[in-house]
């Protein structure tokens, strides 16, 4: 079993910045690529961005990318997304997934292990 763990969501201005963290614990062996979901009130959860087992490949969402960087340190079990430029429409509860397979993509269908989110509002 893998544990996910997501930090450093909060309260912050438009045009501001936050950096997300996901660590994970357990049978890390098993989580191969890994993506950050959000989901909004009475919207459904959406894919962000998503990167490969190696960090060598990244995906974006249209709406973040330009934006939002992917990354991944593998000695440490932790996946980051840093977000700049926030925007109101970016406030949601966002997720750190991962998958058994080495490359995904952002369809929730291909992760395997979620964790409970962290919310970010973003908000003068």
């Amino acid at each position: 079993q893998v544990h996910l763990v997501e930090s450093g969501g909060g309260l912050v201005q438009p045009g501001g910045s936050l950096r997300l963290s996901c660590r994970a614990s357990g049978a890390t062996s098993e989580t191969e690529a890994m993506a950050w979901f959000r989901q909004a009130p009475d919207h459904e959860r959406e894919g962000v961005s998503s990167i490969n087992y190696d960090g060598r490949v990244t995906n974006y969402a249209a709406s973040v990318k330009g934006r939002f960087t992917i990354s991944r340190d593998n000695t440490e079990n932790t996946l980051f997304l840093q977000m700049n430029s926030l925007k109101p429409e970016d406030t949601a509860v966002y997720f750190c997934a991962a998958s058994r397979f080495p490359f995904a993509g952002t369809r929730d269908r291909e992760y395997d292990y979620w964790g409970q989110g962290t919310q970010v509002t973003v908000a003068s």
